[in-house]
């Protein structure tokens, strides 16, 4: 039978806050360390495809991070993925063009 842990926290209860692995020390006792809960990686706001070129850390740790760290350099890098950031523009283009096609109409209508 192996040795006994017991919890180094006063947290008594197996939550996700209170994940643990063993570990042998130099003296060859068994003990808990805490791991940290792992990160997730942003999404896209529009098609929630995993955004690619950031890092998966938790909240804490975004805030210490540089802002070049949290985005990547582009019109809404580190908040859409390239996809729909292509199709915004695309559709903003269009938009425009019926604007102008319309106002067109108009000015030959007037003729």
């Amino acid at each position: 039978m192996g040795q006994r842990l017991i919890y180094r926290r006063r947290l008594s209860y197996n939550t996700k806050s209170n994940r643990r692995r063993i570990s042998k020390t130099p003296g060859g006792r068994l003990v808990y360390l805490y791991t940290k809960k792992p990160g997730k990686v942003p999404r896209c706001g529009d098609c929630k495809e995993k955004l690619r070129g950031l890092p998966a850390v938790r909240p804490k740790k975004l805030m210490s991070m540089s802002r070049r760290k949290k985005m990547v350099s582009r019109s809404y890098g580190g908040s859409r993925c390239a996809k729909c950031v292509r199709e915004r523009i695309v559709r903003a283009f269009l938009i425009e063009e019926e604007k102008i096609v319309v106002r067109v109409l108009k000015a030959s209508k007037k003729r």
